[in-house]
């Protein structure tokens, strides 16, 4: 109940009272839920075994087992776009069967980072090159090239559909038979960025392919 004093309206009913006393409750109960979830989290990621940070040496050489291998209609360098964004092809992800379980909820995604290897590339490259959309010789981390210290290459694919242990793909720019690294999911909330400056590119980005 209210009475009215003065055209303000006071509320003496304790129930309403009660009724903020509740809100209050319950959203200091979901604030203590979520901070719980994400405590399990860094737990669970803390109990996994780690080399000891102290231990830590710098390794002189990084070897990585591929994941699988990536089938696309590109059998030369010769055609393939240069950047996934300006691919309209597709392909597919073939998953090694001992990998294969760790396909579980990536259908749930539309898109995907692979991160795969240039096994064609042989050591060691030039530390400067020129890249496609420039006549200028570029520092190798300015540019895309392939033709690096570790040949590593990532590309944002959408995922069409996973069957068994394949992934079929769209936008491809990767090479026929090429080893995959590794696949992670890219979350547009998380890893979309609006850059204040591309450098040397800037007014140079065009469809274009090898």
């Amino acid at each position: 109940m209210s009475k009215v004093y003065n055209n303000n309206f006071i509320f003496i009913d304790s129930y309403y009272t009660y009724d903020l006393k509740l809100a209050v409750g319950k959203l200091i109960l979901l604030e203590n839920l979520i901070f719980n979830h994400y405590l399990l989290k860094i737990m669970e990621i803390m109990n996994r075994e780690l080399i000891e940070y102290n231990e830590r040496k710098l390794p002189k050489n990084v070897c990585f087992r591929p994941i699988g291998i990536i089938h696309t209609p590109f059998k030369s360098l010769k055609g393939i776009p240069i950047q996934f964004a300006m691919s309209t092809m597709k392909g597919k992800i073939e998953i090694f069967s001992e990998f294969k379980a760790g396909l579980k909820d990536l259908s749930g995604f539309s898109h995907l980072y692979c991160l795969f290897y240039f096994d064609m590339v042989k050591l060691p490259v030039p530390l400067q090159s020129k890249p496609f959309l420039d006549n200028e010789i570029r520092g190798i981390f300015a540019i895309r090239s392939p033709f690096r210290p570790n040949p590593i290459g990532i590309s944002i694919l959408e995922i069409i559909e996973i069957r068994d242990n394949m992934i079929h793909v769209g936008n491809v720019d990767i090479l026929d038979k090429t080893p995959i690294l590794d696949l992670k999911p890219y979350i547009y909330q998380i890893d979309n960025i609006k850059p204040k400056k591309i450098g040397w590119l800037t007014g140079k980005i065009q469809k274009k392919i090898s």
